[in-house]
């Protein structure tokens, strides 16, 4: 199987032969040492490469970004996979005051709910909803970090609808349950950086299956992409010290809810069987129910 290449590297060498001297001599800079450009404006990239602003617009214009932001959320891409715990610790200035933090923590998730906002595929998110809708059995997958957000994904949608089961792809029996899974099970993975190995293996595996594979990811590099019929991408603004969740989870919401209004009276019976269990198996704190202390 060919070896995963990000979509920004495969631009810069499909075009480099087409490119002036002086964009050559940009992408060899860039690739040499992404974590040092990540973060460079258009004039201190175009005074690190030897170039003039221009011939930077230019640059980011032949790899097909609409903007320099775009080509600089790409590289950024890059670089949040590549790195580890101890060098994003390096990345994050934690001794800054409480409230400081608290703001600086808030304001990131902001922005990348913005960038969600203004970046979702709609169209996509209605195919993938229409995939939701009818296929009889869904499989949430997640690893990681990203199990939290396929725990929420599957939790939400077996509130909608029935047919739902979550598992951790770090546990290998995983492969078993997709292979005895009927033919027409969806199969829905949520990945985040830094993409674990088993992931990628549940992938190819429904792949080979013929099963239909639905990713919910962070970037549009991330190497699960390529497996699926569709991807939605919940993307972050920044390198996150750990992980950054609030796009993901709005991602995870916003299908459910769109499941939920297309399922009609079938949604009514459905909410109206949990909540029958709910009652009989006394499985809420009841308000108006007096409680015997032990």
């Amino acid at each position: 199987m060919a070896r995963f290449v990000h979509p920004l590297i495969k631009k810069i060498q499909e075009r480099r032969s087409m490119m002036t001297p002086k964009a050559r001599l940009m992408c060899e800079k860039i690739l040499a040492c992404p974590r040092k450009v990540v973060f460079m404006t258009i004039r201190e990239l175009a005074e690190y490469c030897g170039v003039s602003d221009a011939t930077v617009v230019r640059f980011t214009s032949q790899l097909e970004f609409k903007g320099y932001s775009d080509f600089q959320q790409a590289l950024r891409d890059i670089v949040d996979t590549e790195m580890t715990l101890l060098e994003r610790l390096d990345l994050t200035d934690l001794m800054i005051p409480g409230g400081k933090l608290f703001s600086r923590v808030i304001y990131h998730e902001m922005d990348n709910l913005k960038q969600l906002h203004e970046s979702l595929d709609l169209a996509a998110a209605d195919r993938v909803v229409d995939l939701m809708q009818n296929s009889p059995q869904i499989y949430v997958i997640g690893s990681r970090l990203s199990y939290t957000f396929a725990y929420y994904l599957g939790w939400s949608l077996s509130k909608v609808r029935p047919g739902i089961q979550i598992f951790k792809g770090s546990d290998n029996t995983t492969i078993d349950w997709l292979t005895i899974a009927p033919a027409d099970t969806l199969v829905v993975l949520l990945a985040t950086s830094r993409y674990p190995n088993d992931l990628l293996a549940i992938a190819r595996a429904v792949r080979r299956q013929g099963k239909t594979l639905v990713s919910l990811s962070d970037s549009s590099g991330c190497p699960v992409n390529q497996f699926a019929r569709e991807s939605l991408i919940a993307p972050s603004r920044y390198i996150p010290f750990i992980g950054s969740p609030a796009a993901m989870a709005c991602l995870a919401s916003f299908l459910t809810e769109q499941l939920a209004a297309r399922r009609g009276e079938d949604l009514k019976a459905h909410q109206a069987g949990l909540e029958k269990a709910y009652v009989e198996n006394d499985l809420f704190f009841n308000l108006y129910v007096e409680k015997t202390d032990i």
